[in-house]
């Protein structure tokens, strides 16, 4: 497949891009710094700025079969990026007639009641952003949409072993993060799906299976 991965310089970026060119698919890298871009074969760097209009964002994606959106700002940009540039991106999908959109997402993104648990008390304003952006996604566009909503983020080596729809560890390492949302391009039954996952026991393809 074209895959187009949105904020592809950052650290789970990095990782999915490795593993979905190993997965065979060509991959075009967005971000504004280009330069920043893992550079290996059957990737290609695309100029992408999230604060641009949605025809040229629209433009920079061009004909693809997926659109993964894993950009985040670290609570620097959050109405720009987190949330409206999300959205802005959905409605390029939908204006090329792309209809698989993957989101990373956060732990209980649509679930504000939630927001109080310790760790994610010290993320509200991200996870107002990502609410927002992530309601757009199920109620306002007709994508194909999967949300992935993983707990903490910590740089440690993927174990390849997850939990799915819910969560059974406080924290997920990158790499297992960006395997999972390799594997849900391939898995049609996560399509309308809003996926939990934590670091668990489970091989990240029978977890999957499960959904």
């Amino acid at each position: 497949m074209k895959v187009f991965i949105v904020g592809s310089t950052g650290r789970v970026a990095s990782n999915l891009i490795k593993n979905l060119v190993d997965r065979g698919h060509e991959v075009f890298a967005g971000a504004r710094q280009i330069e920043r871009v893992v550079k290996m074969d059957h990737v290609h760097p695309v100029h992408l700025d999230l604060h641009a209009d949605v025809d040229v964002i629209s433009e920079a994606i061009d004909s693809v079969d997926a659109v993964y959106f894993v950009a985040g700002s670290r609570g620097k940009d959050l109405l720009q990026t987190d949330a409206f540039g999300a959205v802005k991106v959905m409605q390029a999908a939908e204006k090329n007639g792309i209809k698989r959109f993957i989101m990373l997402s956060s732990m209980y993104s649509l679930e504000p009641e939630q927001w109080h648990r310790r760790g994610l008390d010290q993320l509200t304003n991200y996870n107002i952003a990502k609410f927002f952006a992530d309601n757009y996604l199920v109620n306002q566009t007709n994508l194909d949409y999967t949300i992935l909503q993983p707990t903490t983020l910590v740089e440690e080596k993927g174990s390849g072993k997850v939990s799915i729809g819910t969560a059974t560890n406080s924290t997920n390492s990158i790499e297992n993060v960006a395997d999972v949302l390799a594997a849900i391009l391939d898995a049609d039954n996560t399509i309308g799906k809003v996926i939990m996952m934590s670091d668990g026991n489970d091989e990240i393809g029978a977890a999957l299976a499960e959904i």
